[in-house]
């Protein structure tokens, strides 16, 4: 099976129906709290991705550990939970893709699980890598055994779309709730072939009662289906935007530069309402130029944006990862660029950035892949975002540290200020507990909320750690090292000593 993306190239990259359910009978106890809030306690609980680990004696079988907040305990999701309809299999990768929202509308958060390389038996015979997703529901006691577990691959989502080998539905994930409050779920399928045309790609996406599917060939969808576009290889989503990545579009004669579609959550004939099509020579965005191999899309993360004079967060601002971007004559360092959604569906470039907006010493270096994975974080919700308040996170894996190739970073900058001013590289050591181990590739599990940042070494050398960890660190610590940092991983703090790449995805 084919693992798409630069990750690859660094570490290696039974049908159900799905409806958002009634609410268990407990979920009167539950209090819509603060995201991620699995037990309905107000306390924001953490659920891991170790998507190699090994379960039943299957190894990439997969697993998600859940650590409640105010060490209430720790779970483990796979699929030997009861409730699933697949049992765990080698080289599934349940945890691939991790998703929150609250599905029921119970308080309780509820976690989307994605397993792209799930096999799934079709009357024309087992289909290798079509993959599946599952929604586990969350309860006053938390997510495990007993929980309500709703399980569905391609074809059993909305009844019309053929569950295929080499599918990989479930690749990506995006979830929340509308602006009207109606949950939603983004499920992205980068291996759908679009009649001839393979890997072209579709997302399926689940509103309310409503579900369907969405691919380039649709009707007022930008751009054309083509093989190895990869629509719906990266996702992420607000209450009222949707951004999907491909990174394998091809934009004129240059091959896999890559390219993201904008969509709302308004439904036109049952589909959501698509924006614009962005890639590097929109004319939009002044600071880049579309190339081959770039892949622009890798990665993507959105948050909620309230303008200046706005009374209310009606834009967005997308994080677009372009790791194989070139920077000047440097191969494959990597950009991020930053986009502004208006509530009219148009796009501006507010930022541009590389290794050089971080300061110091810092400069572009071969095959460094900045922006393998972007998160942004709107510290104060609600109030009129500034350059103080809006961060950008950006995992740069491949990046040395001393002596050690490929130990990792994550650049910590402002998403709104062009100047590039008060960067900083946070590196094991230097903001980040522990020392730096050649091949730890840092950053490839990170994630943000407005409280914390979360940083994921899942393919530690530390001894120690070998299992993989996650940093749990407030603002306030990557600011100027003096607030909170937690340091999780496998053998310590009730986390059982088991696993392989604890961390590769947070929520």
């Amino acid at each position: 099976m084919t693992k798409w993306g630069t990750v690859a190239a660094l570490v290696m990259a039974a049908t159900a129906s799905f409806s958002l359910g009634a609410p268990p009978a407990t979920a009167a106890s539950c209090t819509a709290g603060v995201g991620s809030d699995f037990n309905g306690d107000g306390i924001r609980d953490m659920a891991v991705a170790d998507p190699e680990a090994t379960v039943e004696g299957k190894a990439n079988a997969g697993l998600v550990r859940i650590v409640l907040g105010g060490d209430k305990g720790v779970t483990e999701l796979s699929q030997a939970l009861s409730g699933m309809t697949a049992n765990p299999e080698a080289g599934d990768k349940f945890g691939a893709s991790i998703a929150v929202y609250d599905a029921d509308k119970d308080g309780c958060d509820d976690l989307a699980v994605g397993a792209p390389y799930e096999d799934v038996s079709t009357t024309e015979g087992a289909q290798a890598d079509a993959g599946a997703v599952y929604v586990i529901h969350g309860r006053p006691t938390g997510l495990g055994e007993g929980s309500t577990v709703e399980s569905y691959t391609q074809a059993g989502l909305d009844g019309a779309t053929t569950t295929e080998a080499g599918d990989l539905f479930g690749y990506a994930l995006a979830a929340g709730a509308t602006s009207g409050g109606k949950p939603y779920l983004a499920v992205g399928v980068p291996g759908e072939a679009i009649e001839d045309r393979s890997d072209a790609g579709c997302i399926h996406y689940v509103q309310g009662t409503t579900k369907t599917t969405v691919n380039q060939d649709d009707p007022d969808v930008p751009g054309v289906a083509e093989p190895h576009d990869r629509f719906g290889h990266s996702l992420a989503a607000t209450s009222r935007f949707i951004a999907v990545g491909a990174p394998g579009e091809a934009i004129g004669e240059e091959s896999f530069a890559g390219a993201v579609t904008l969509f709302n959550h308004a439904l036109v004939a049952g589909r959501p309402t698509a924006l614009d099509g962005v890639d590097e020579d929109h004319p939009a965005l002044v600071s880049g130029a579309s190339a081959k191999d770039d892949r622009f899309g890798t990665a993507l993360s959105m948050v909620p944006y309230r303008p200046s004079g706005a009374d209310a967060e009606t834009d967005a601002l997308v994080a677009v990862g372009t790791p194989n971007e070139n920077i000047g004559t440097v191969a494959d360092a990597g950009a991020v660029t930053v986009i502004r959604i208006k509530p009219s569906g148009a796009v501006t470039e507010v930022n541009f950035v590389d290794r050089l907006a971080s300061g110091g010493d810092e400069r572009p270096a071969t095959a460094d892949f900045f922006g393998q994975r972007v998160a942004l974080a709107n510290t104060v919700p609600g109030e009129v975002g500034t350059t103080e308040t809006i961060k950008l996170a950006v995992s740069v894996p491949n990046q040395e540290v001393g002596a050690a190739e490929n130990a990792g970073a994550v650049h910590v900058l402002s998403a709104l200020d062009r100047s590039g001013g008060g960067g900083k590289a946070l590196t094991r050591g230097k903001g980040l507990p522990g020392t730096a181990q050649a091949r730890d590739f840092a950053g490839l599990g990170l994630w943000a909320s407005y409280k914390d940042l979360y940083v994921g070494v899942p393919y530690s050398k530390t001894p120690a750690d070998r299992k993989g960890l996650v940093y749990a660190m407030s603002w306030k610590h990557v600011e100027d090292g003096t607030g909170s940092v937690r340091t999780l991983k496998p053998g310590a703090d009730g986390i059982p000593d088991e696993g392989k790449a604890f961390g590769s995805d947070v929520r």
